[in-house]
């Protein structure tokens, strides 16, 4: 008899991330193979799962330690200890007694101070994906798996809607993200409740973060009023749209991404400034991607750099009536000159 329906999807889900991870690995080793003698092995590849202890990243550190060795994979463990809540360091520590548990190793927990800049919650995420890059560059590691569910991705998906700022804001979270592919999510096919049920039949204990239940939180109200508002509206399908919604957004936006970097070299002229009337010619979708990819090459930060601020500098090139120049962030200047565009730092 097999496993319980849910930890075989899981580690399902797990063993063709790894695969992926592997080949990826197998790759970078024969270019590099130069540096090895022809007796000595080059190192299997280490894979993290950051797991914040709650059953997502429970269930994931499951299957992790369950597929790494068939692999020959080595597997370890994070846990980032947010400081946000009394005791957090002793739930931290509990977190790196079960990634042992499972046979996991390296495994180690780091405490992070989480700033204010862009709201609670982005700076909490952004603390945290710090640590995660320093702990894997520290130990060399291939890959870090995250938790992310499907309904994660639904609930990403509609708060990029909320903001209103394009179709990338609908792609939500990527299967492989970051520096080299360093990111990993392999369960955003798969629905919480998959993970959840995975933790219990396999007597797992996991915390409940009360974080994820505060209404002080966008994301939390979301999950427990906007969802089943939108579901009892509409019917349960919708998580499943929404994930279904992320990954056409990526590929769509992804297509549209890779048209603007071809068009921009024909936009420009040999002194290397935007041409307006070139840019007059390309599809919008096209034509603003030109000028956010030349907005951020000339020093503006990509995070602060919004949908209303490359549609000022777009009306230099579809609605001109002589108006001045455009104040960018990161102290970035855009102003017509001549039937030329010129964006640089002022």
């Amino acid at each position: 008899m097999g496993p319980h329906p849910a930890v075989a999807a899981i580690r399902l889900a797990v063993r063709r991330v790894l695969h992926d991870i592997l080949t990826d690995h197998e790759a970078l080793q024969t270019v590099g193979a130069s540096r090895h003698t022809p007796h000595e092995r080059p190192p299997s590849p280490l894979v993290l799962v950051a797991c914040s202890g709650g059953a997502d990243s429970m269930a994931l550190a499951s299957a992790l330690a369950f597929e790494a060795p068939k692999l020959g994979i080595r597997a370890g463990g994070i846990t980032v200890d947010h400081g946000l809540q009394a005791g957090s360091d002793l739930r931290a520590d509990e977190v790196v007694l079960r990634l042992r548990e499972l046979g996991l190793d390296p495994v180690e927990a780091t405490a992070v101070t989480v700033g204010r800049e862009g709201g609670p919650e982005a700076a909490a995420r952004d603390a945290r994906y710090a640590a995660l890059d320093a702990c894997a560059a520290r130990h060399g590691a291939a890959a870090v798996l995250l938790g992310h569910t499907r309904d994660d991705q639904a609930e990403t998906v509609l708060l990029g809607l909320a903001r209103g700022s394009g179709i990338r804001s609908l792609s939500g979270m990527a299967a492989v993200s970051g520096a080299d592919g360093r990111y990993r999510r392999p369960f955003l096919q798969l629905d919480r409740q998959t993970a959840r049920k995975a933790c219990m039949v396999q007597s797992l204990p996991v915390w409940d973060d009360p974080h994820n239940a505060d209404p002080a939180y966008t994301r939390s109200r979301l999950r427990h009023e906007g969802l089943p508002a939108l579901e009892k509206a509409l019917g349960k399908g919708v998580v499943e749209a929404l994930a279904r919604t992320a990954q056409l957004s990526r590929d769509d936006a992804d297509a549209l991404d890779t048209w603007a970097s071809q068009a921009e070299a024909s936009v420009r002229d040999a002194t290397g400034l935007l041409e307006c009337a070139k840019l007059y010619a390309l599809p919008p979708a096209v034509r603003r991607r030109v000028l956010r990819r030349a907005a951020i090459q000339a020093g503006a930060p990509a995070g602060s750099l919004f949908a209303r601020h490359i549609e000022e500098v777009d009306r230099l090139i579809t609605g001109w009536r002589g108006q001045g120049a455009i104040n960018l962030p990161g102290k970035v200047v855009a102003q017509r000159q001549g039937g030329r565009l010129v964006i640089r730092q002022g």
